[in-house]
């Protein structure tokens, strides 16, 4: 198989699976307002934006399973690849645990911070309490996410995210809609899905990959050093991109509601756009590890199909980010209008478009540098890149923000986006020499 089709053959299926997101929550929005509740909408909203902060933090589930899984998969070495998904699959439940064991006190202290009414505070506590239990299933399918990518499986994962959103979107319209629940029924049916997912993740565990489910019950999860050390790396890079996301939102909430809501919608349309790059990204950590595992066992293999590897994922993702600025530059005015009329019109006093224009070609060298680093499993570079970034976005906002309005936030997005391009596309050379020369199997030849 070429080069190429072996990239689109794993990026297909997370796009795919990637393009379904926006249809929740356009159900969601249907859902809300058939409830015609502003208490509920608004109790569902902070409801969401907890376990936002809670699950974010544990998103080194899937980025260091999938790396580490696939340079075993490379090396050939089944019981390290199996031996990932155990470990991961150990976190998971351990940190479900927690989350049930701090739940009552996360909401106490988050809620006294986020400015509302006892009504949609009373609101999103019970939609809390409710979604709370799906913790292990939610957990856990951040590891097998993961695995699988590492596995060089985005099929999986494809149909395990269809299938969760799907039933999501049933189950919660027909509970909160038509068994008139409201709240509860919405809530319920997000706890569905997670277990349905979860259920089907392991089905297609049995059937595809029978002996790791095998060793899941016959071995003990053993300690794994260099999955603990990424695993915290990246713990640290979540928490910068809590910093720069939500920093994102509550700054531009500043300048009003307007700016806040154009600020808003220009961020939904790059959400779009990394639908389509992250699926290239994690291709990119899928045969990155792979590679890299390759390369462990045989080290007189060149660095040349490594090499051209990351070139051609950067061709795919710069491809996609130029196809989006045209059509940003040529109908992104256009588009604000027919989607968002009365929020354009109000930001009709600055100019947005070039903002639309150029954060594509920005962020998809970040993005993908993200998923080659992650396959090289360097989390350290990971985790130094976004510290930066992160101090870049504040430095700059604090810099801009008595001179540039609403503006000095775009500016400081766009500066961690550069930061983030600039230190990993530098550091890569360094990176991958140490990562081939640090390997366990690299250690022993010498």
């Amino acid at each position: 198989m070429s080069l190429n089709k072996e990239i689109l053959r794993l990026a297909v299926p997370s796009i795919l699976a990637n393009m379904t997101i926006p249809l929740v929550g356009l159900v969601d929005m249907a859902i809300a307002g058939h409830i015609a509740d502003a208490a509920t909408i608004g109790g569902i909203a902070i409801g969401t934006m907890l376990f936002d902060l809670l699950y974010w933090n544990f998103g080194f589930l899937r980025v260091g399973t999938s790396g580490l899984t696939a340079q075993a998969y490379g090396r050939g070495d089944w019981d390290e690849c199996n031996g990932q998904l155990r470990h991961a699959l150990h976190i998971a439940l351990l940190g479900a645990a927690g989350i049930w064991l701090i739940q009552w006190l996360f909401v106490t202290v988050v809620l006294q911070l986020v400015p509302c009414s006892a009504e949609v505070a009373e609101k999103a506590r019970l939609y809390f309490f409710i979604r709370v239990w799906a913790a292990p299933a939610t957990l856990s399918l951040f590891a097998f996410k993961g695995w699988f990518i590492g596995m060089q499986d985005t099929t999986s994962p494809m149909a395990i995210d269809i299938t969760v959103n799907v039933i999501n979107m049933l189950v919660s319209y027909v509970m909160a809609v038509k068994c008139q629940m409201g709240l509860v029924g919405i809530a319920w049916g997000t706890v569905i899905a997670q277990y349905v997912g979860f259920v089907l993740a392991v089905t297609l565990l049995i059937i595809r990959y029978r002996k790791a489910f095998v060793q899941l019950f016959h071995r003990l999860p053993k300690p794994i050093v260099k999955s603990s050390g990424m695993n915290l790396n990246l713990l640290i890079r979540s928490v910068c991109f809590m910093v720069v996301y939500i920093g994102y939102t509550s700054l531009s909430s500043r300048y009003g509601d307007n700016e806040l809501a154009i600020s808003s919608l220009i961020m939904k349309l790059f959400m779009i756009v990394s639908y389509f790059i992250d699926g290239f990204a994690y291709a990119g950590e899928a045969m990155v590890g792979k590679a890299f595992g390759e390369q462990q066992v045989n080290q007189n293999q060149p660095p040349t199909k490594t090499s051209q590897l990351v070139w051609t994922l950067h061709l795919w993702c710069l491809g996609i980010a130029v196809l989006f600025s045209l059509t940003f530059g040529l109908w992104g005015e256009h588009i604000m209008h027919a989607l968002w009329l009365e929020v354009a019109q109000a930001a009709s006093g600055w100019n947005y478009l070039p903002w639309l224009v150029a954060m594509p070609l920005l962020s998809a060298p970040a993005f993908m540098w993200d998923g080659i680093y992650v396959g090289a499993t360097a989390s350290r570079e990971i985790r130094d890149a976004m510290i930066a970034s992160a101090a870049g976005f504040v430095l700059v906002y604090v810099f801009l923000k008595y001179h540039m309005g609403i503006e000095a936030v775009l500016y400081a997005y766009f500066a961690h986006l550069l930061a983030r391009d600039i230190y990993l596309t530098v550091f890569w050379k360094r990176t991958y020499d140490r990562q081939i020369s640090a390997s366990p199997l690299a250690r022993v030849k010498k």
